[in-house]
């Protein structure tokens, strides 16, 4: 076995896993796409019919906020309205979280119906066959009390069919981003009514900034019975996707927002995802909700839109006892290496002050806790490479007899103790944790416009820098594709210098190939986070530090 292919190997593993799979869509397998029919509650024959389709508008977000009596919406992370008509919350920004660093505009998140980016959240009941008047989304709801939202105090909402049955709903709103919705139906008739609640999420477009990177999902979510189902919007659009389930929770995310409702606790439901000129994320409970005459009966929803903090988002799953909300962070396959690192980033955040420092320090910690294994890896390499001389002479020697060509390398990697194989398991090993810390920093919403020095500005955004224009002294903006910052080209030239230490491949296609890799990884990596290639230039330094001493001891031994 030959110790340089294999190290090619998982070098070329490696960035095929890393870079195809973020810059050219996978697919995913297609589970429950299998519509049930068994269903209790029909589609068809519910009112109103929450999977319609509709005519999407082109009015401004301002001009739709003003086409509508709303009460207003605050907190201390939260501002925004919703409308009476529906009783829709459709206008929420994060006031801690700008739009970007230029303005102190908050971030957008939920839109009015009527705006190409519409995006909001109803709640209501449904009847079967049109027999019980109920409310739509054009029904104007009347405020009971107190106008304004806010954590301190509820709102108040009534409407009457004018059939003798009024319906009410009580919102609730935390210091942060949870809302609590009561519907209560008072049955004023001398008859029994069935009624199913239900809680929609509806997006109008894909969103404009979504990052088509499969290490980040973006789009449909939920958790039906203790089981994570993500979906793409790619998926809903091809079929809709029906499940049901007895708990669990369901909704649209992005990158570090999101929105979901969580219905009531123990009560059966279907969830629908769907596109009908419109996203939609709903459930209805399958199992009616009976009001006997001149009585009432509710149910309630919780409604989240929040930004994904990660303090934020585990104290709601615990306290709300809602089961795996915590992976509404993309957390990934190595959760239980990816959510402990960003804890231990987090930590070194606020005692640093930076979150660029604090990317280095636990780089500089992971490299300590891999440096014996590390050693061990450098150490085989840096033998193979001390005797290459010797293994170009054996194959130059014998290119025409390869069993005795083995026979002779075989006899050599005995003379010097060398084993092929043995650089290949502590680098295998390391594999999870780069992945991990990889993914912790690719998904922060805690690293979204944090600054590090000089011209990093933001950590989430890509080097700003451009070898183009000789990095700001030409008055010339070049176009997006040629933006290759300093941060980058010092991740290319750190990584050459690591291949200059490691064992050089015999054949001269491969040795082509894997000089051609720096100068790939740093075109690749321009457009990537700045904190990630701050974190991969560190690590190449450190490692070609450790590799460098190693190569010395090594070459002493040798000779």
């Amino acid at each position: 076995m030959d110790n340089k292919n294999v190290f090619i190997a998982i070098a070329l593993s490696m960035s095929v896993l890393l870079f195809w799979a973020a810059f050219f869509e996978t697919p995913r397998p297609k589970k429950d796409n299998i519509v049930q029919e068994q269903n209790k509650v029909s589609e068809d024959k519910i009112t109103p019919n929450i999977s319609e389709s509709f005519k999407i508008e082109t009015v401004s977000r301002k001009d739709a906020l003003k086409n509508s009596k709303r009460i207003k919406i605050e907190n201390s992370n939260i501002i925004g309205s919703m409308s009476l008509q529906g009783a829709v919350i459709d206008d929420i920004s994060f006031k801690r979280h700008k739009q970007n660093l230029e303005n102190n505009l908050n971030v957008e998140f939920l839109n009015p119906a009527q705006t190409e980016n519409g995006f909001y959240v109803e709640t209501g009941w449904t009847s079967i066959g049109n027999k019980i008047k109920v409310p739509s989304n054009k029904t104007i709801w009347k405020v009971v009390g107190n106008n304004v939202l806010n954590n301190n105090q509820p709102i108040n909402l009534e409407w009457s069919n004018g059939n003798g049955i009024i319906f009410k709903k009580k919102i609730e709103l935390d210091e942060k981003y949870l809302f609590k919705i009561s519907q209560q139906v008072q049955n004023n008739t001398n008859q029994s009514i069935d009624l199913y609640p239900y809680a929609q999420i509806t997006r109008n477009k894909i969103p404009d900034d979504i990052q088509n990177f499969y290490i980040s999902h973006e789009g449909f979510i939920g958790v039906f019975d203790e089981e994570l189902k993500e979906d793409d919007y790619d998926d809903i659009q091809e079929k809709k996707i029906v499940r049901e389930a007895n708990e669990g929770w369901l909704g649209i995310t992005d990158k570090y927002w999101m929105t979901a409702v969580v219905p009531k606790k123990g009560e059966n439901f279907k969830s629908t995802f769907l596109y009908k000129d419109a996203f939609k994320a709903n459930y209805i409970v399958n199992n009616p909700t009976t009001i006997k005459p001149s009585s009432s009966n509710s149910n309630d929803v919780r409604l989240f839109v929040a930004a994904k903090e990660v303090e934020t988002i585990d104290a709601y799953a615990e306290n709300q006892n809602i089961k795996k909300f915590d992976l509404v962070i993309d957390w990934g396959w190595f959760y239980f290496f990816t959510k402990p690192l960003f804890f231990i980033i987090d930590y070194l955040f606020k005692y640093s002050g930076n979150f660029g420092i604090a990317i280095v320090i636990i780089t500089i910690g992971i490299r300590l806790i891999f440096f014996p294994l590390a050693n061990y890896s450098f150490r085989s390499m840096a033998k193979m490479k001390a005797v290459q001389p010797e293994m170009m002479r054996l194959k130059e020697l014998h290119k025409e007899d390869k069993v005795k060509l083995q026979q002779e390398m075989m006899s050599l990697y005995r003379k010097e103790k060398i084993n092929p194989a043995s650089g290949c398991l502590p680098v295998l090993i390391q594999i999870p944790f780069f992945f991990a810390i990889y993914k912790m920093l690719f998904i922060s919403l805690e690293m979204r416009h944090q600054p590090f020095f000089g011209w990093i500005k933001d950590l989430s955004d890509k080097d700003p820098t451009s070898l183009f224009n000789l990095f700001g002294l030409i008055p010339w903006d070049p176009p997006s594709f040629l933006i290759i910052g300093i941060w980058p080209i010092l991740m290319g030239a750190s990584m050459w210098v690591q291949q200059k230490l490691n064992p050089a491949p015999a054949d001269p296609v491969q040795a082509k190939i894997f000089a051609f890799f720096p100068l790939f990884l740093t075109i690749i990596l321009a457009s990537f986070p700045s904190g990630l290639v701050v974190y991969w230039t560190v690590n190449n330094v450190l490692t070609i530090a450790q590799q460098w001493v190693i190569m010395r001891q090594t070459k002493v031994k040798t000779n």
